[in-house]
């Protein structure tokens, strides 16, 4: 496996990052949303408080499969939101966990925010417990400065860590565990679902498009990974992670780009025949149906230059991963065992990705077939296709400096 790390790198934007649209009926970009392994060389509701639920360690791990209509439940233990001005937080009961969810074809989605449409049940929550496996082994568990940002100190408070779009809270929970000195406030459109959540994790239902201010100057650590398919000003929402953080804080933003990449490690361009890869169709769609919603289906392109020329941040690293699509390679390449993990993802995601293209408007049978061709391409693993991770991580500016 190797890695292209820069530090800083004048500050420019990553080598290859440029975006080339992709040739496709009403598509603005193909690409993909997944794992990479061989490396390369508004304005805040002012009702803020009844639009954030907190989540003690109580939480159930699962997730219903369609949704009741939403109501209050008045009678749970109230709970407190990190530096919030306004706490109004209730503790999981099943009319909360039941509101937090709707039905769409077929899939339990969040009843939370019209921007992202990725189901949030228990087959979704399976998935993501994969691909935390998947980014471990690409990255680490952390970034390297993190162990330091997060050393016990006991001349001062407890170390914080603040997870933006924690999913099925895999990451949050090995924070957790693993720092128990720290306190580690997850945050995502539905409760985390967890039997074994240690007492300082608290898991927060809340929208981060609605902005951060609640969390600013509160935090060491402020980690978002993958969460680019609902978040409506991905750049506001660096500058707000940035603010959440104390000085010499940790900032980790990870992203995939919906897009598909050949063995050269350029992106293919779907062509409006059949002869392009039906992964890279499927994603090309993919990213239409997310910019449609008001997602931003490239960020992961921009976040480098995003935090680079941020005033706030320092030591700016990145790193960038392409991973195999499938176990095209020989059986004895170190990639095999990734490949074929990523390939079972992928495989989940297609189905994932169904209510989102459905919303969008394409027609189901024109859907379905895409899907079990994209399926049957990635069983047959015969294409050296990839997928792009780009991780960037920087240091807040210390008021010394």
């Amino acid at each position: 496996m190797f890695i292209k790390s820069l530090r800083n790198a004048s500050r420019r934007t990553p080598p290859a990052a440029a975006v080339t649209p992709p040739y496709y009926p009403g598509a603005p970009n193909a690409g993909l949303r997944t794992l990479d392994l061989l490396a390369h060389d508004h304005q805040r509701d002012e009702d803020m408080d009844s639009d954030t639920m907190s989540v003690d360690s109580a939480s159930s791990r699962n997730a219903p499969s369609s949704a009741t209509s939403r109501e209050d439940d008045e009678d749970g233990d109230a709970s407190t939101r990190s530096g919030s001005p306004a706490p109004s937080m209730y503790s999981m009961t099943d009319s909360i966990r039941a509101s937090s969810y709707r039905h769409e074809y077929g899939r339990s989605v969040n009843s939370y925010s019209d921007v992202y449409l990725l189901p949030a049940d228990e087959e979704e929550l399976q998935r993501l417990d994969l691909e935390h496996i998947l980014f471990q082994r690409l990255m680490g568990k952390y970034p390297p400065p993190m162990p330091t940002v997060l050393a016990e100190d006991t001349s001062a408070g407890p170390k914080r860590v603040l997870d933006l779009g924690c999913g099925s809270g895999s990451w949050a929970l090995d924070v957790a565990r693993e720092f128990p000195h720290c306190e580690v406030v997850a945050v995502d459109l539905v409760p985390m679902q967890n039997e074994e959540m240690p007492d300082n994790c608290r898991s927060e239902v809340d929208d981060v498009n609605l902005g951060l201010q609640h969390f600013f100057n509160d935090f060491d650590v402020v980690h978002a990974r993958y969460i680019s398919a609902g978040i409506r000003d991905y750049e506001q929402l660096v500058d707000h992670m940035s603010e959440a953080l104390r000085p010499a804080g940790l900032i980790e933003v990870v992203e995939i780009g919906l897009r598909v990449y050949d063995h050269n490690h350029e992106p293919i361009i779907p062509n409006p025949d059949d002869s392009s890869p039906h992964l890279a169709r499927w994603m090309s769609l993919l990213n239409m149906a997310v910019r449609q919603r008001g997602g931003s289906p490239d960020a992961a392109n921009l976040v480098y230059e995003w935090l680079s020329v941020h005033p706030a941040l320092e030591d700016v690293v990145y790193r960038e991963y392409f991973v195999p699509t499938s176990p095209f390679m020989a059986l004895k390449d170190p990639c095999h065992s990734v490949a074929e993990l990523v390939r079972e993802d992928l495989i989940a995601f297609l189905r994932s990705g169904r209510p989102l293209l459905l919303k969008s408007g394409l027609a189901e049978t024109f859907v379905d077939n895409l899907s079990m061709n994209a399926h049957q391409e990635l069983r047959d693993a015969r294409a050296p296709t990839y997928i792009r991770v780009q991780a960037v991580y920087a240091r807040k500016v210390s008021p010394a400096h």
